[in-house]
């Protein structure tokens, strides 16, 4: 039964979900004004698309997660615990960890799936319209992509103990490095992305790649999965050719706009076709 609890959960969970992308990706805007100027010119109207898209994708998550914390505050139904005695210490780093992996191969899968030519014209090509992305694409998504990412932790939740500021901690890194892999410039160190922490981590170099080239990169965390599967690439270049060029064609597009989706999923078509997954 809907109860008034719930459904101020889920609107408190959507306002946390927005601000926190707004205050993320503005922050990220900023930071990209200073260092890179004349980075974004000429995307407003894709930036607005962007922003548009993010508000809506807020509600989508706001609403698992806010019958997760419902489910947890109320009733106690959640793994979720605030003692940090309940568990041994060492279980607080680990249950990161063990949130990041799962939360990464989920998203390398749906994602990969998303690249299907069909899935890709119906949804994901929201994503891929921004060109290049910019701070504010990080959640550019059309409702069923959200749909597939909003729920991944809640679920999560309700299966493997987790002490709730350890949760803030995988909370934080996804935000973190879901605007900062969208940037469009490399915001880690060269001795970062060149080390042996580069081969294994993905930072806006790796990602960026992918959203040249479509059919490869498709991890959110680690490289573990691209690798295993033969679809790392490794790390694109932010002066690629022709960019300035898909800048161009995009600028005008608004958000519901269904040329921006199309052009993106004829190229993701032509380019990654042969290398998808086949149920």
């Amino acid at each position: 039964m809907i109860s008034a609890s719930m459904i101020v959960a889920i609107l408190a969970m959507t306002a946390i979900v927005g601000l926190r992308y707004l205050a993320v990706s503005g922050a990220f805007a900023w930071l990209t004004r200073l260092r890179r100027p004349a980075l974004y010119s000429g995307l407003d109207a894709q930036i607005r698309r962007e922003i548009g898209w993010s508000l809506l994708s807020a509600f989508i998550y706001g609403a698992p997660a806010g019958l997760a914390a419902w489910g947890w505050q109320a009733h106690g139904w959640t793994r979720i615990y605030s003692d940090v005695d309940a568990w041994p210490l060492w279980w607080l780093p680990v249950s990161v960890l063990v949130y990041l992996l799962l939360h990464d191969t989920w998203f390398y899968w749906t994602h990969r799936w998303m690249h299907r030519p069909r899935l890709f014209r119906i949804a994901h090509a929201v994503h891929h319209a921004s060109r290049p992305p910019t701070a504010w694409a990080a959640m550019s998504f059309h409702p069923l992509e959200a749909v597939t990412g909003a729920i991944v932790i809640p679920l999560l939740v309700f299966a493997i103990p987790i002490h709730f500021g350890a949760l803030l901690v995988v909370l934080g890194v996804m935000t973190f490095m879901g605007v900062a892999n969208h940037v469009g410039w490399e915001i880690f160190p060269g001795w970062v992305i060149n080390g042996a922490a580069g081969r294994w981590l993905i930072t806006a170099s790796h990602h960026h790649r992918h959203h040249e080239q479509y059919g490869c990169n498709y991890g959110l965390y680690f490289r573990t999965w691209d690798r295993l599967c033969g679809t790392d690439r490794g790390i694109g270049s932010f002066d690629a050719p022709g960019r300035g060029d898909g800048r161009r064609r995009d600028a005008g597009s608004g958000i519901g706009s269904g040329a921006g989706r199309d052009l993106a999923g004829n190229e993701e078509h032509e380019r990654a076709g042969a290398h998808l997954p086949h149920a």
